[in-house]
This record gives C-alpha cells, structure tokens and sequence, in this order.
C-alpha cells in the first residue's frame, strides 16, 4: 500500500511537472495577431504595460472601444497617462474605465456586462502572457460566444529562462496552478 502510494505521488509529480512545461512553452510562444479589427479592447490591469500597449492597439485603429478593467477607484485616464507615460488617445469618449473588479474573475463579469451592455462580440484581451490562459478561462465561461483575440504584453521582469530565476519559477507555478484551478471549475460548472 505504502508503495502504491509512493509511485501515485511521484505520477503525480511527475504530470504537474510536465503541465507546467507545456504551461510555460505555450505561454512564451503566443502567435501575436496585430492587423484584425475587433469591436473593443479590454485591458486587464495589474502587469507593467498592459495599459499602454492597449492604448497604442486603440491608437492603431485595431478597435472602435477602449474598456479598462480594475482602475482604483477615483483614477482618471489622465492619472493613469502620467503614471505610465503614454499620450492620451484623441477619441477619449470610446475608452471606459471600470473600478469595481479586484480579481480576473470580476474582471470577466464587469467587462461581460459592459459588452452585453455596448453589444460587442468580439475583443483583442490584452494582459501579462502567464495571465493570459486563465483570463481566457474566464471570459469565455461568462459568454461561450465571446470571440476573443489574446493579445499578451510580456515583462523583463519574468525570465524567459523562468525555471533559472526563482522569482519568475515561482511566478509561472503559481499561475499555472490557478490556471488548473480555474480550468477543473469551468470543467465542473463551479462558479468561484
């Protein structure tokens, strides 16, 4: 029994390990699409340049709306130009910011209402690479029809080497277990 116990651990182990490599390959390795036009842009905050890359998308024409999901509340598109250090886009209009959402699983249920809302069925999602598998998880579980074009913003604080930098490895494994948290919830209709 003892035994039988040992080598299911190190199966175990064994499966982790190689999901997280395939986890990180694939998140490394992202096919960038930067010429499809999309009814909106929607911004996860929380990674270094996420904002800006989405206003340069918007700026490029690559979408008619801007929504930015998880701003501090009382924050304005002006403190967030100064902060990052980008131009604020001429058509200021066309871009929401949204200050209820702290998590991305709020973040896929304030942007799904603000789509449901504008009646878009099609976004670029920009966020960090290592975020970006669980963010689609998540949007498509609040609308299955959501077509989403993933657009990551890598960071030169995250190794591409992560397994040689303990704060990238630890980064990359603790975003690849909630991913397979997420993922076995959406398997099991489990909203949380």
């Amino acid at each position: 029994m003892k035994k039988l116990f040992i080598v299911s651990c190190l199966i175990m182990v064994m499966l982790w390990v190689g999901g997280l490599c395939a986890f990180a390959y694939n998140i490394n390795h992202y096919q960038t699409d930067s010429s499809t036009h999309t009814q909106a842009i929607v911004v996860l905050t929380g990674g270094r340049n996420r904002i800006s890359e989405a206003v340069k998308l918007f700026n490029d024409g690559l979408a008619d709306k801007l929504f930015i999901s998880g701003v501090e509340k009382n924050t304005s598109l002006q403190d967030i130009s100064n902060l990052q250090d980008f131009p604020l886009p001429e058509n200021q209009k066309q871009i929401a910011l949204e200050n209820k959402s702290t998590n991305t699983i709020e973040n896929a249920i304030e942007t799904q209402a603000w789509l449901r809302k504008n009646n878009i069925s099609s976004i670029r999602l920009v966020t960090s690479n290592y975020h970006m598998p669980r963010s689609i998880q998540e949007f498509q579980y609040q609308n299955p029809q959501l077509n989403i074009i993933p657009h990551p913003v890598y960071s030169n604080y995250v190794a591409k080497e992560w397994w040689t930098k303990n704060r990238s490895f630890c980064l990359i494994a603790s975003e690849y277990n909630k991913f397979l948290y997420v993922w076995l919830m959406r398997r099991l209709n489990i909203q949380g």
